[in-house]
């Protein structure tokens, strides 16, 4: 009996790590494309007219599939929902949008892989997490293949104002605070009913600068860039938000932060991929900051019996 009870226990957790690696494999491909179909909503709208726009396809898809779900938040666990809400959607959406009106989306990608090292950082500071000294060096080796990176995409002239750079890396300390609080804070909420509190959280704001965005809605019958900018938009928020925000509130519930967000480590090479479909060169010094980043992410979530769980 104990051998089957161990055998059962052995099984459980392979199932987990399956599920886990399952899911950080699919949400970088997802999230790693979102930056190329932000770029191309922006060819018909603005960045306030895109953030919102987004926002309300996605409460929409999220309250269609997900509505009595709602039902499942604690009153106290509220506040942390809004929380989570603004720093894990509001404000990513916008600052990326605005980003990319002057940045290549690669390069954004790129810069967004500082957010495993805001996540350890914060967690170690303000949650007081264990972690290993695996995971630190992970998070460094990491953290020097994406500046590779973005030297290289820097030196070849793709972006070259700082401020719009400094609004990614904003963006990348909000997703910090987001997958910590999702982690200690809404424990045993379930992953729609977060989900969905989010956008039921923002939808307000995100109305108010739809309607100072100039959003014509004579121009988006009439012009076909605009239509095509919307579609896009919709993939976006269908693929890119509510099915990729309902899978990482689970991904943070059944393993580490620091796990979960080491997804922004594989964005830069899902991202540069689109890139060479688009007929893009990708140098030798790319290929090698891609080695480091990859073999961060190993040392990162390398399974341990000493590794929080």
């Amino acid at each position: 009996m104990p051998f089957k009870k161990k055998k059962k226990c052995n099984f459980a957790l392979m199932s987990v790590n399956v599920k886990k690696w399952f899911y950080l494999i699919t949400l970088s491909i997802i999230w790693g494309s979102s930056y190329i179909l932000i770029k191309k909503g922006l060819l018909g709208l603005t960045p306030l007219q895109l953030g919102s726009i987004r926002i309300f396809f996605t409460a929409l898809i999220l309250l269609l599939v997900g509505f009595k779900s709602l039902k499942k938040i604690p009153k106290k666990a509220w506040r942390w929902i809004i929380m989570t809400g603004y720093f894990g959607t509001f404000f990513p959406s916008y600052l990326f949008a605005i980003s990319e009106t002057v940045i290549n989306s690669s390069v954004v990608a790129v810069l967004n892989g500082m957010t495993p090292l805001f996540t350890l950082i914060l967690g170690i500071t303000y949650f007081k997490i264990d972690f290993r000294r695996n995971q630190a060096v992970g998070i460094m080796i990491g953290f020097f293949g994406t500046v590779i990176l973005v030297s290289n995409e820097f030196s070849l002239g793709s972006a070259s104002d700082g401020s719009y750079a400094l609004l990614i890396v904003i963006a990348a300390m909000c997703y910090a605070i987001n997958v910590n609080l999702l982690k200690y804070k809404l424990p045993g909420v379930p992953a729609m009913a977060i989900a969905l509190g989010n956008f039921v959280a923002i939808l307000p704001a995100a109305l108010i600068l739809f309607l100072y965005s100039g959003f014509s809605f004579t121009r988006a019958l009439e012009d076909p860039v605009v239509q095509e900018s919307l579609v896009y938009i919709f993939i976006l928020a269908f693929l890119g938000t509510a099915l990729a925000k309902v899978m990482f509130n689970d991904l943070v519930a059944i393993s580490s932060p620091v796990f979960s967000i080491s997804i922004t480590y594989l964005l830069p090479i899902v991202a540069i991929g689109w890139g060479l479909l688009d007929n893009e060169t990708f140098t030798w010094v790319q290929w090698m900051a891609c080695a480091f980043i990859l073999f961060g992410v190993y040392l990162v979530t390398e399974n341990k019996k000493s590794a929080s769980k």
